[in-house]
């Protein structure tokens, strides 16, 4: 059986796009032809968010091989937020996108395995086992120790999924912490790629990549590049892209020689294609969607001459 990070790799591979869609619903920022059909309420704003993500899988789902739902956009609208987070992530799956749903968690012990278990894993009711979202993949906030990151794992190898553990952040205060250096003169996020490298080892898949995977952010492109060299078994989801600031020549140098290695992901520049400078002038509010499928195919163009050309520099 292929392992999680195999199937992601194959599918950036097919689509020859090394891209995530992160969908974000900040509810101010959607289309007013979309909002407008909804009562403003927390189940009014909800039905409007599935809508659009609709949309937008329904317009990239050839072209992207996954989405990054962050969960904060959907909690913040409680229980109805949370079923169009659910309803989000199942009707990507039944698209044939991947699930990286971007959760940040960071207990310990039990709280830890109910998390994984969440997302990854099944809940257990006396002897029948649910799966609840079901997702690909999730992010992992690593700084309680393995004691926050084990129970993850073991799901990973169980249930055939993936993780993407937090190293180097795209903000700008990572570096408060992140950067820190302990008494050998080593970062904290040197360290702690070195860790995910080894927690890795037992789902290293075909491609020579694990399942046990990081988050770098293409803000830092020194530290990338730093990060690649120390961790070569360890696959990378590259935020920054786009709104942030990270370009498609630094987010290259987060991948090895065969242009493998990460996937960048893109949400407000996705999201709200419809209004940047390139596509306002092009498509109606009412055609954000097709706006982002321009948009991703633009960003698929660029990202992957930025690779070819940091292979060739190497």
């Amino acid at each position: 059986m292929k392992n999680a990070i195999d199937i992601l790799i194959e599918k950036i591979t097919k689509m020859n796009n090394p891209t995530v869609m992160g969908l974000d619903p900040r509810y101010e920022l959607l289309p007013k032809c979309v909002t407008d059909k909804y009562p403003k309420t927390l189940e009014g704003a909800s039905e409007a968010i599935v809508e659009f993500n609709k949309k937008l899988i329904d317009a990239t789902y050839d072209i992207i091989p996954a989405i990054k739902p962050q969960i904060a956009f959907y909690e913040m609208f409680g229980i109805p937020g949370m079923k169009a987070f659910q309803e989000t992530c199942k009707y990507a799956k039944e698209k044939g996108m991947l699930v990286i749903a971007d959760i940040k968690r960071g207990d310990i012990g039990s709280t830890a395995q109910g998390y994984s278990n969440a997302f990854l894993g099944k809940t257990k009711i006396g002897d029948i086992e649910s799966a609840i979202f079901d997702v690909d993949f999730v992010t992992i906030n690593p700084y309680m120790g393995i004691d926050s990151v084990k129970p993850f794992i073991e799901d990973c190898k169980k249930y055939n999924k993936g993780i993407f553990i937090l190293v180097k952040t795209s903000n700008p205060s990572s570096g408060e912490i992140q950067d820190v250096k302990t008494e050998d003169g080593e970062e904290i996020y040197s360290k702690v790629v070195k860790l995910v490298e080894k927690w890795g080892e037992e789902l290293r898949g075909k491609h020579g990549y694990s399942s046990i995977a990081a988050v770098v952010g293409a803000t830092y492109p020194e530290e990338l590049k730093k990060i690649r060299k120390i961790a070569p078994h360890t696959y990378f989801l590259i935020p920054g892209y786009g709104a942030q600031g990270g370009k498609a020549s630094d987010i290259a140098l987060g991948f090895d020689k065969n242009g493998l290695g990460g996937i960048i992901n893109a949400s407000r520049s996705l999201m709200s294609a419809y209004k940047s400078e390139n596509w306002k002038d092009k498509f109606k509010e009412s055609e954000y969607f097709k706006a982002t499928r321009e948009e991703a195919l633009r960003m698929k163009e660029e990202i992957n001459k930025g690779i070819e050309e940091n292979k060739k520099r190497r």
